[in-house]
């Protein structure tokens, strides 16, 4: 009971976290094209430190408040919204639903080999930040690639396939978020685990 308590305890405030940054500055760093996000991190530090399962709900919490952002919080989602907002909502929040997952399943089956659980924890919250660009884009592309909007950035970018267009699109944003969730979500899911006196997920 004290188990399923702390767990519940502990996913709810990371739920908070999700929500406070999703709408404060500390959340989003903008720039002209994709947003570089942090929100990865408490849904990577809880995947790693809670589970699988953790990590889904705590990245559907993630993806509904990207999908929000697009009602006119972010120029970039606003405009996919107006050219189709179900495709909107796929690009948001499985996506992060499953990177959450991922993430999670990720770190349980590093547990059951031989690394220590340190180098563990640094390869899932290195996992996390790629999975969720690597998902992110393969749906935005599936989904509005041929759109007149995502054709003027391939124009800008002078990407002459989808490859090209994906890597010149992220550039330095997916790499100051993978380093940024690297850095924080190991530390952060270190001293967590140590300050609880928790066994990280079986």
């Amino acid at each position: 009971m004290k188990k399923n308590t702390t767990y519940l305890v502990e996913l709810a405030v990371l739920v908070a976290i999700i929500i406070v940054m999703a709408f404060t500055p500390i959340g989003y760093i903008r720039t002209l094209g994709l947003e570089i996000t942090l929100i990865v991190v408490p849904v990577v530090v809880g995947a790693v430190t809670l589970g699988p399962m953790a990590g889904l709900i705590l990245g559907a919490a993630f993806g509904i408040t990207s999908f929000i952002q697009c009602f006119g919080l972010s120029a970039f989602g606003a405009t996919l919204l107006s050219i189709n907002p179900f495709f909107t909502f796929l690009v948001c929040v499985p996506t992060r639903m499953l990177m959450g997952y991922l993430t999670g399943l990720i770190f349980k089956g590093l547990r059951q080999t031989k690394l220590n659980k340190q180098v563990s924890i640094s390869i899932s919250c290195l996992a996390g930040p790629l999975l969720n660009t690597v998902l992110f884009m393969s749906v935005l592309c599936l989904c509005f690639y041929n759109t007149e909007y995502i054709q003027g950035f391939v124009g800008q970018l002078g990407a002459s396939n989808v490859l090209l267009f994906i890597v010149g699109f992220v550039g330095i944003n997916g790499l100051v978020e993978a380093i940024a969730c690297f850095v924080a979500g190991t530390a952060i899911s270190i001293a967590l685990a140590a300050a609880l006196k928790d066994q990280l997920a079986q």
